[in-house]
């Protein structure tokens, strides 16, 4: 497998488990849904796989091991995040805001010297990540004039600007109204299908339906369904632990 692998993943704070067991795949050009109750674990979930808290079991990325590795040495590797918090440097250009990323294997001293001493050109990782996301007319721009939508989509692609095998999405859409939330479901989409795996974490349950392919649901830190979203949205297990009244057809008005 190409992508990534995660086996028996246990996190506990304490005697609390926050994950027991958990097993996950992402493949390249695939987008995983991880969906749950508040509290269910996602967020250590992604936290745990990026190296950003201790965890037990074992993450693979393209058969590599990871498990020991730190959180910049595991993104050497091709495994980025996003943050549910949008960190932007509003008083920088889009461009120069996804240059801070792009220029990671400089080291961050590095970075921040090239980034704050001298105009950023629009190279060619800063190119295709903006235009992946469909924001390369809006290199030049602050980013403090962007939508939240607009701002949500520089996040991801400063992450694209790595060249991640995987790609992991810590809630993109919150925050944003049905239209923002449609556009931002178009693009992840085609991130994946331009051949990057995504685990997308979010509570937007027309998002996930619309643009996963599997989908991963998460209960006290425990996998309790998974599988196509069809399947997984008539599951009763997650009927009753999650989506109840939602898990009728959740299919957006696009027109």
């Amino acid at each position: 497998m190409n992508g990534l692998t995660v086996r028996d993943l246990s996190v506990s704070y304490g005697g609390v488990h926050a994950l027991s067991g958990v097993d996950l795949d992402v493949d390249e050009g695939q987008l995983v849904g991880l969906i749950g109750p508040n509290g269910a674990g996602k967020t250590t979930f992604i936290d745990a796989v990026t190296g950003f808290v201790r965890h037990g079991g074992r993450v693979e990325l393209a058969g590599e091991d990871l498990t020991r590795l730190r959180p910049h040495t595991r993104v050497r590797h091709g495994l980025a995040r996003t943050w549910q918090s949008i960190e932007l440097f509003d008083g920088l250009s889009v461009a120069e805001n996804v240059a801070v990323a792009a220029a990671q294997q400089s080291g961050w001293a590095a970075t921040w010297r090239e980034t704050f001493t001298r105009p950023v050109g629009l190279g060619g990782d800063i190119q295709e990540a903006l235009s992946v996301v469909g924001l390369d007319h809006r290199a030049d721009t602050q980013a403090v004039d962007l939508s939240q939508g607009e701002r949500k989509l520089v996040g991801v692609a400063r992450a694209l600007a790595g060249r991640p095998r995987v790609l992991c999405l810590d809630e993109p859409a919150a925050g944003l109204d049905s239209e923002e939330s449609i556009r931002l479901g178009r693009r992840l989409r085609a991130v994946v299908d331009a051949g990057t795996g995504m685990l997308l974490v979010d509570h937007d349950m027309a998002l996930i339906l619309d643009v996963c392919d599997t989908v991963v649901v998460l209960d006290f830190g425990k996998v309790i369904a998974s599988g196509p979203p069809d399947r997984v949205r008539e599951d009763p297990t997650v009927i009753a632990a999650y989506l109840g009244g939602a898990a009728a057809p959740a299919q957006r008005e696009t027109s």
